[in-house]
């Protein structure tokens, strides 16, 4: 690479010149391979868009120049993002001779982040950013404010329509990048707020100090004002990790997050954490690199709980804690009740992957386990009151441990009496290649009954599940284990507990099915199951959806029938197109089903609807963000009413009831 890259540095505005921006390679590949670049060209690609021009105004705030990022959303779905950071570079580039700014926006990999000395730290290396978002929109607007003027270029598929002018004088500087997502490319094209919500307000905490304001031009209220909202922290991390338990309805154990803070002068890591606990029963580990929300952890997450582990160890040995409590401690057991975020700026990352969520880098472990130490020694040995408290928590984790492990043994020891340990309401598949297998967790055994007539045999298992699964938001360990239904689940994947790396680790070494299919009813009762069905795999067997193994049936709501002719429809909208189709528009002409429950379909239309790989619709079920979908789990489904009432109000207009 050192061939490829020159490292140029220009006396311009401090030292993010014309000859900062370095290319690799050119644009071509991106719109014949998008995913490539951005994940995928559904919802979660379109929305990365928006992330990739958001990220470049970030790093600018990282680097010190940027304080405002104003997002807008327009009627035609449309993306502005405005910043008031130093404006990318508008002169001539000597190696490439093009304008620096229509290098950055139409090579792959022109950036000024490869120069160690322009930035410091940033969230995107592979300088795929912007270009792959001009690449991918049908038309961009760029406009760039410094050296006291104003410029701007305009391009249709990453092509520029006309050279990089300028358009007038600016006291203020800045960039703006105004695009439109390319139709021909992505499945939608319509931005929904709530998804960038939630990666702003993250990005706010993360990097304090910094206003982010959304603008959504599509919603306007009585007087024709449209929606915005601001995301600002003065707290940073130590609020976040305050709105996420508060939201979560967590009690705290101790009355102040503590905060850590600290920077290796050799290698430039910075290390910020804040951390507490609170009366749960699980661990809250959120852990960020650069602002990418690392879901896989690495070893900054590995330096943490190695710190944690030690120093609570070596202060409950000196005060003679754990003498008395005749139960052996575990690493574990310090971190039950424990919340905590994790953010490390680190100036060259390496990541395990492209898709960036496992930290590779070694050095990290050693500094993040050292800048924590120390402050939570000074803790300790400061708060002997909020130390105790502790203590006596992380006893009782151990203890509790110990029951949850023997109800543990008892799901995973295989019973005589069911012959070879599977459930007894199991209809299993004569499949025995996992990556074949299909398992449908259906709702009660009237849908079940039907769904085993309906099934193919040689490739699909059912599980009917009777009534509703325990919450597992609100219980114990050793009482999740208790409940029949989870057992059964449990046994039936043939899933166990403890890996050689971790004891409380999902083992998915002997799982007999790689896709789990949630099939429940299409009324109220039936996404209630479905809800807690997801809750206990999000909290218990996560690696299932991060494995992409979890899915969402979807029966259809509707049978439209005139004489011979019928046709199946999923929403209100298709409804009226059959109508429309087979009724010539007339509501009376034709016969209307709707279907409540899956019982009410016989086994043939369950198969052609739901069941057959042919003709069903699955939704497969992902993890965008890890602490949104912590917050989404605690809050509808934790203790806590007020939270959950808010949401239901906030939400209750876009709500589609059909009970």
């Amino acid at each position: 690479m050192s061939d490829t890259l020159q490292e140029v540095l220009t006396p311009a505005t401090n030292g993010y010149g014309a000859d900062s921006i370095q290319v690799l390679e050119g644009l071509e590949a991106v719109r014949k391979r998008p995913a490539m670049y951005i994940g995928d060209i559904g919802v979660k690609g379109l929305h990365h868009l928006v992330y990739e021009v958001v990220d470049n105004s970030i790093d600018e705030a990282l680097a010190g120049y940027c304080k405002n990022i104003t997002v807008n959303i327009y009627p035609d779905n449309s993306i502005s993002v405005e910043d008031d950071g130093r404006g990318i570079p508008t002169g001539m580039n000597t190696k490439e001779k093009r304008n620096a700014l229509e290098l950055v926006m139409t090579m792959l990999h022109a950036g000024g982040k490869f120069d160690k000395n322009t930035y410091k730290v940033s969230g995107g290396l592979h300088g795929v950013g912007v270009s792959c978002v001009n690449a991918l929109s049908s038309d961009l607007h760029v406009t760039v404010q410094r050296d006291g003027k104003k410029f701007e270029q305009a391009y249709k598929i990453g092509i520029p329509q006309y050279p990089v002018r300028e358009i007038g004088v600016s006291d203020k500087t800045g960039t703006r990048v105004h695009f439109y997502p390319d139709a021909s490319i992505f499945i939608t094209t319509e931005y929904n707020r709530d998804i960038l919500e939630s990666r702003l307000r993250e990005l706010a905490f993360l990097n304090r100090g910094v206003k982010i304001i959304i603008n959504d031009l599509r919603e306007k209220d009585e007087q024709g004002v449209a929606y915005s909202k601001i995301f600002y922290s003065e707290g940073g991390i130590v609020e976040f990790l305050e709105m996420l338990d508060s939201n979560a309805g967590r009690n705290p154990l101790i009355p102040n997050v503590i905060y850590v803070n600290g920077m290796d002068e050799a290698t430039h890591v910075a290390v910020e954490i804040s951390l507490t606990y609170n009366d749960s029963y699980s661990e809250h580990i959120y852990s960020y690199v650069n602002n990418i929300n690392t879901i896989e952890g690495g070893t900054h997450v590995a330096g943490f709980r190695r710190a944690l582990t030690r120093t609570f160890k070596s202060y409950g040995d000196k005060q003679n804690h754990f003498e008395k409590a005749k139960v052996e401690i575990e690493g574990d057991d310090y971190r039950e009740g424990l919340s905590a975020i994790i953010s490390v700026k680190v100036p060259e990352p390496q990541f395990e992957g492209q898709t960036k969520t496992k930290l590779g880098n070694n050095e990290v472990s050693g500094i993040v386990d050292t800048t924590v130490s120390k402050v939570l020694e000074a803790f300790l040995e400061e708060n002997p009151r909020e130390a105790k408290s502790i203590i006596q928590k992380v006893i009782l984790a151990a203890q509790a441990r110990a029951a949850a492990r023997k109800a543990r043994e008892l799901v995973q020891r295989k019973s005589v009496l069911s012959g070879g340990g599977l459930p007894g309401k199991l209809a299993d598949c004569s499949e025995r290649n996992p990556e074949r297998c299909e398992l449908y967790l259906v709702e009660g055994d009237s849908a079940g009954g039907t769904a085993k007539q309906g099934r193919d045999r040689s490739f699909q298992a059912i599980l009917p599940l009777r009534g509703k699964i325990l919450n597992v938001e609100k219980a114990m360990e050793h009482r999740i284990y208790e409940n029949e239904e989870i057992r059964n689940m449990y046994t039936a994947l043939g899933v166990t507990v403890g890996t050689p790396d971790d004891p409380k680790a999902l083992n998915l070494n002997k799982l007999r099915y790689h896709k789990v299919i949630i099939m429940t009813d299409a009324d109220v009762d039936g996404s209630h199951i479905a809800t807690l069905i997801l809750t206990f795999i999000y909290r218990y067997m996560a690696a299932l959806v991060e494995q992409g193994y979890i899915y969402i049936a979807q029966p259809p709501l509707y049978l439209v029938k005139k004489g011979k002719e019928q046709a199946y429809a999923w929403n209100e909208d298709q409804r009226r197109l059959l109508v429309e189709k087979i009724g010539g528009g007339k509501e009376e002409s034709v016969g209307v089903q709707r279907y409540k429950g899956l019982g009410e379909m016989n086994a043939s239309q369950l198969w052609d609807t739901t069941m057959n790989p042919e003709t069903r619709t699955l939704k497969q079920v992902t993890i965008e963000s890890a602490t949104e979908a912590d917050r989404v789990f605690s809050m509808l489904m934790g203790d806590e009413v007020a939270p959950r009432r808010e949401f239901i109000e906030s939400h209750a207009k876009y709500a589609r009831l059909d009970v």
